[in-house]
C-alpha cells in the first residue's frame, strides 16, 4: 500500500522460546512503532508470548507466479511415499492375534 497513509503488516508470534512463530493476523497503522503498539495491545493481552514480530507486508518475499511451479512435486519421488506398504497392516494384524508362545520363540536360539 504504499503511497497512502496507513500500511499493511503481519504479525507472528511464538508462544516459548523453543516453538516456531506463526502467523496470528494483519493490521494496518500509519508507521512501524504505531503497528508494533497495535499488535502487543490487541494480542498480548489474549495469550502469553514469548516473541512477537511485526512486519510490513510490503518486505515478505513472495515467489512469481512463474516460479510457483518449482513447487511441484517431481514424478519420480514414488518411492517416498508408502502407499506400497499396505500389506503391513494385514501382517500386524495377523501377529496381533497369533501371539507368539515361548516354545517358537526358544526354537530361535536353535537356528
Amino acid at each position: 500500500m504504499s503511497g497512502t497513509f496507513y500500511n499493511e503488516y503481519e504479525v507472528f508470534s511464538k508462544r516459548a522460546p523453543d516453538k516456531e512463530f506463526i502467523h496470528q493476523f494483519s493490521l494496518t497503522a500509519p508507521n512501524d512503532e504505531i503497528a508494533k503498539v497495535m499488535a502487543q495491545e490487541n494480542f498480548l493481552r489474549r495469550e502469553p508470548v514469548s516473541d512477537l514480530w511485526v512486519v510490513r507486508r510490503e518486505h515478505i518475499l513472495t515467489l512469481s507466479e512463474g516460479k510457483k511451479h518449482s513447487l511441484k512435486r517431481l514424478d519420480n519421488k514414488d518411492y517416498r511415499n508408502t502407499k506400497g506398504y499396505g500389506y503391513l497392516r494385514k501382517k500386524w494384524r495377523q501377529y496381533e492375534q497369533n501371539p507368539l508362545d515361548e516354545k517358537e520363540i526358544m526354537g530361535w536360539a536353535k537356528e
